[in-house]
């Protein structure tokens, strides 16, 4: 903080590595750009992506910052592996980071889902139907299987340490398992804090991590958080409104895709069932052109929410096409932008004390259980269908762990593999 400066307008997030190591605009979009291109497999399986590249590879950040992000994000709605991106680039390069991170993680597999939609117009809805059911896809599922069993292994070896810590870990994974929804994760990770901050309180930081907060100090006002909060609410309340009293298709548009992004919680596929009832009954979008778009999005790398590029481009109103996949893009990731900016700043005053240490420390161990019960569904059950899947999510498992290839390299030959084995069936 420089002399002058108060305590109160600024947040000091000390999140990644040296203020001498810090990383610029276009380092964090190379890399999350190249996120973007590789990482398939659904929102659990990106966070085993950015484990191995963010913290193993690159060690922006330690697994403890890691691990804190993501609780942070499974307690606010929207895109949670999105957001821990976006985390992850306002760590290493401020909020440009943040921006240049999203941008490189979200922008090719929305180019290629507009660039579908473009050709279903041409070609027909059917052109798309055939694509879950593809021998590449599939090796790309099985895959995420791999990269999410790396990341559960990694992180349960750091935070499931002794056996209180991983009790908390196999309670969260059986309560989510059973009771499969966002609200449930949000429950888990509260109920994982307050374990923690009673039966884990003697425990304290090490003084690695008391080092790592006191090294990098990222200012961000809370004047510019707190605006972001206001922001958020003022248009989750005011959008429905316009979209009552205007004629306006573009406001109509950006608000729906902003209320999906703002009220969804778990990310992912969770988005679904709000997206097909804002875009479905209006006649926006045929049902047909629906899952044909689902089936693409599900054949792209990046986050599943980039599908709203493809409806935005698809719908019959105008703006549709590159305008209307842009507006609905933008609506529905608005909203993570303002609550990661909004509640960063008091997420790591919080995160630096004692007290709270302890709650994360349970916390911790919980999104580990959360990660597990991921690897079970959906990314076993919609991928491991037979002996022969089995045996390449080991390949692809031993490729990543034991001989540390690059991820973006597994992904490619498991693509293959998954081909191979379909024409062998």
């Amino acid at each position: 903080m420089q002399p002058g400066q108060s305590a109160s307008s600024y947040s000091e997030i000390a999140l990644a590595t040296p203020e001498e190591n810090r990383g610029s605009f276009f380092e964090v979009l190379l890399v999350f750009a190249r996120l973007g291109l590789t990482s398939f497999g659904g929102p659990i399986a990106h966070l085993g992506y950015f484990r191995e590249e963010i913290v193993i590879r690159r060690k922006w950040v330690s697994e403890q910052t890691y691990a804190d992000l993501v609780a942070l994000c499974q307690f606010l709605p929207g895109p949670a592996s999105s957001e821990v991106g976006i985390s992850l680039g306002i760590s290493r390069a401020g909020l440009l980071g943040g921006l240049a991170a999203w941008l490189g993680f979200t922008l090719p597999s929305a180019v290629a889902l507009i660039i579908f939609a473009y050709a279903l117009n041409a070609l027909g809805t059917g052109s798309g139907n055939n694509l879950t059911s593809s021998g590449w896809l599939h090796g790309l599922r099985v895959v995420a299987v791999a990269v999410v069993a790396q990341a559960v292994w990694g992180m349960a070896r750091q935070f499931s340490t002794d056996r209180l810590r991983a009790t908390i870990t196999v309670l969260a994974g059986i309560i989510v398992l059973i009771w499969p929804t966002g609200w449930a994760q949000i429950l888990v990770i509260a109920g994982a804090g307050f374990s923690g901050r009673w039966l884990l309180k003697a425990k304290s930081p090490s003084a690695s991590i008391q080092a790592e907060r006191e090294i990098l100090r990222l200012p961000i006002p809370h004047r510019l958080a707190i605006g972001c909060l206001i922001t958020f609410g003022l248009l989750l309340g005011l959008l429905p409104l316009l979209s009552q009293t205007t004629s306006s298709q573009p406001v109509r548009l950006f608000d729906s895709f902003y209320r999906s992004g703002a009220l969804v919680f778990g990310g992912g596929h969770v988005v679904l069932p709000l997206l097909q009832a804002e875009v479905v009954p209006p006649g926006w979008v045929t049902n047909d052109q629906f899952l044909a778009g689902y089936g693409a999005a599900q054949a792209v790398p990046g986050p599943l929410f980039t599908f709203s590029a493809f409806l935005g481009a698809i719908s019959k109103p105008s703006p549709n096409g590159w305008a209307g996949g842009l507006i609905a893009l933008a609506g529905i990731f608005l909203p993570a932008f303002l609550l990661v900016i909004g509640t960063l700043p008091f997420w790591n005053i919080l995160r630096s004390r004692q007290v709270f240490q302890s709650a994360l420390a349970g916390v911790n161990a919980a999104v580990v259980g959360l990660l597990l019960a991921a690897l079970y569904d959906p990314a076993w059950t919609s991928a491991i269908q037979s002996s022969k899947d089995l045996a390449l999510a080991l390949a692809a498992f031993g490729l990543l762990t034991i001989w540390k290839w690059p991820p973006w390299l597994v992904v490619v030959l498991s693509a293959v593999g998954g081909l191979l084995l379909s024409l062998w069936a």
